[in-house]
């Protein structure tokens, strides 16, 4: 399958199935040097993994699928440190329930790529979603974590990638407060308006049905000067890095669509200097001029769908000796309710490789 591998320089690809043996990514490209931490890597794939319970409770928005996803460094680190040869970075699956998954072995489910992937391959790996599952973000989250140690040691403390929570099955942060987002079950960055977000949540569970909601990351230390004019310019590789997470349906910088009311003077970021250096007091930008970061801190926001899966009885169609036929079809099984806290781990890792991508290719954009 192409379309697996994602950078130029710092170069990540995926592989592994929702209901395979393992998952796993190959990283290329990390410099020679640069301190590996498993710990860190594992951390990072714990925020992401089924099962994790915040404050010792279920969490109501999220799978029942428990793993462990334990990281196995196979390649490319001796004594910590990374040898500038491929890292191999396995994640074995071990809760698989593959016969929940029985019924879809010829309907496809609505909202899913059971479909197209059929169109498009002529057969498909209908356990879970096979290579369409968000399952496969663990892999990307562990690719990520490279990335971001790699940022951290060249960047220094002043980087930073945050995202959490910004809206969720109708209910909005009313205020960002980034220390709420880890104490509170749907990460968002706002603990009134994340008990109001569990609340409506548990009720949708109840029901058999699901929530959408918006994303918002903040990349913090971007260096003026990253991006590649024209055709990669940092904003369009990060829309590239955010649109191939399965449930992101859109995606906007700075002011985003609210500039379309603006005027253009509301909306040009204000220049000023400040100890002869030139930054800007305004960031409508998001971070982001001609393509190219301005040091501004990088900020966009994701819209995230509703979970497709629901145990709510719809229409489909499926193959009956051949031919498509209309059938109805509920779905089975352990499934997401709201996929915000669990993207909010993966849009970090999606948007480190970017920018690690980024660097690596500045660096040898000029003497």
């Amino acid at each position: 399958m192409s379309g697996s591998t994602f950078g130029k320089i710092f170069r990540a690809t995926t592989f592994g199935e929702s209901h395979g043996t393992a998952l796993g990514v190959v990283v290329d490209g990390v410099p020679a040097g640069t301190k590996i931490d498993l710990a860190k890597i594992q951390e990072r794939l714990d925020r992401r993994r089924p099962g994790a319970k915040n404050d010792g409770k279920f969490n109501a928005a999220v799978t029942a699928r428990s793993e462990a996803d334990k990281a196995e460094i196979l390649s490319g680190v001796f004594e910590g440190k990374a040898q500038g040869t491929p890292i191999a970075i396995e994640i074995r699956n071990s809760s698989q329930h593959s016969s929940d998954y029985s019924n879809l072995k010829d309907a496809f489910r609505p909202g899913h790529a059971d479909f197209t992937y059929q169109e498009k391959y002529g057969f498909r790996d209908y356990r879970g979603g096979g290579r369409a599952s968000g399952r496969e973000t663990c892999a990307r989250v562990a690719a990520g974590a490279l990335a971001l140690q790699f940022l951290e040691q060249t960047l220094g403390k002043k980087f930073s990638v945050t995202a959490y929570t910004l809206r969720a099955a109708g209910i909005s942060c009313k205020k960002i407060d980034l220390k709420a987002i880890e104490r509170n079950p749907l990460r968002a960055a706002d603990l009134n308006a994340a008990r109001a977000m569990q609340e409506r949540v548990e009720e949708l569970r109840a029901k058999g049905d699901s929530a959408g909601g918006i994303v918002e990351c903040q990349i913090k230390g971007v260096p003026a000067g990253l991006g590649e004019p024209v055709f990669e310019k940092l904003d369009a590789t990060l829309a590239a890095a955010m649109l191939s997470i399965g449930a992101v349906k859109g995606i906007e910088f700075g002011a985003g669509f609210a500039a379309c009311d603006m005027t253009g003077s509301e909306n040009n970021d204000i220049m000023e200097l400040k100890g002869g250096k030139a930054f800007f007091s305004t960031n409508n930008s998001g971070g982001l001029l001609g393509g190219i970061s301005n040091g501004n801190t990088i900020i966009f926001r994701l819209a995230i769908k509703p979970v497709p899966s629901v145990f709510v009885e719809q229409k489909t169609v499926k193959m009956s000796k051949g031919k498509l036929a209309e059938t109805k079809l509920k779905i089975q099984g352990r499934h997401d309710v709201c996929l915000c806290p669990r993207i909010v781990p993966v849009v970090e890792a999606m948007a480190a490789l970017a920018i690690a991508d980024a660097l690596l290719q500045e660096r040898a954009a000029k003497i």
